[in-house]
């Protein structure tokens, strides 16, 4: 599969936390950071994740803003 996005960040799935709906799926990318993502039941199923599997967070956005103190 190829993607046009270009922030594809590899971590360790730590916690799934299931809703009605939603999942909350929180991605240990390492050095105390982690990437919290909500998607939908279907797409965990889909994906086949679970803590402990390996799962990339892919970040596509068109605009970032950055601030600073």
């Amino acid at each position: 599969m190829k993607l046009s996005a270009r922030n594809k960040l590899a971590g360790t799935v730590v916690a799934i936390d299931k809703g009605a709906i939603n999942s909350t799926v929180q991605i240990d990318l390492g050095g105390a950071s982690i990437v919290t993502a909500m998607i939908t039941n279907a797409a965990v199923a889909d994906l086949g994740l679970a803590v402990g599997k390996t799962a990339y967070a892919i970040v596509k956005a068109s605009d970032v803003i950055v601030g600073a103190d």
